[in-house]
C-alpha cells in the first residue's frame, strides 16, 4: 500500500515536470505549402500556411522492464495498458495537439524525474 502511494507520488511529479517543461517550450513553428508537382521546393512567393506548434509527432516515456514494480504498478491502475513493441511499457504523451517538440520535451523531463527515483525510462518520439 505505502508503495502504491510513493509510486502515485513519483509519477505525479514527473508528469508535472514534463508539463512545465513542455509549457516552458516554444515550438519553432512550421511553414507548410500545398505542391504542384513532384518535384517542387518549397516556393516562398505561393501561398503558404503557418503551424505554429511546428512538425506533428508523437512521443512517449519507455520504462523497462515492465515486469518491474513501478511498470507493474503502471499497469495495474491503467497508466498503461499493454506492453509495448520490443518490450517494456510506453506511457504517451497525447497532450499539446500535434507538437512534436512540446510532447518530447515532456517525455524528456518526466523520463529525467523516473530517472533519478531508480527507473528505467527513456523520452522517446517520432515524427508524423
Amino acid at each position: 500500500m505505502k508503495r502504491n502511494i510513493e509510486f502515485e507520488q513519483l509519477f505525479e511529479r514527473a508528469n508535472a515536470a514534463g508539463r512545465e517543461a513542455a509549457n516552458a517550450l516554444t515550438p519553432r513553428p512550421m511553414a507548410v505549402q500545398m505542391a504542384t508537382g513532384l518535384t517542387d521546393g518549397f516556393d516562398w512567393n505561393r501561398p503558404y500556411d503557418v503551424v505554429a506548434d511546428g512538425v506533428c509527432g508523437f512521443a512517449w516515456v519507455k520504462i523497462r522492464p515492465a515486469n518491474g514494480a513501478f511498470g507493474r504498478w503502471l499497469k495495474a491502475t491503467g497508466k498503461v495498458r499493454y506492453a509495448a513493441y520490443g518490450g517494456g511499457y510506453d506511457i504517451w504523451i497525447s497532450d499539446y495537439n500535434q507538437s512534436v517538440q512540446k510532447k518530447e520535451a515532456h517525455a524528456e523531463a518526466m523520463a529525467a524525474v523516473l530517472r533519478e527515483a531508480g527507473i528505467k525510462a527513456y523520452g522517446q518520439s517520432r515524427l508524423d
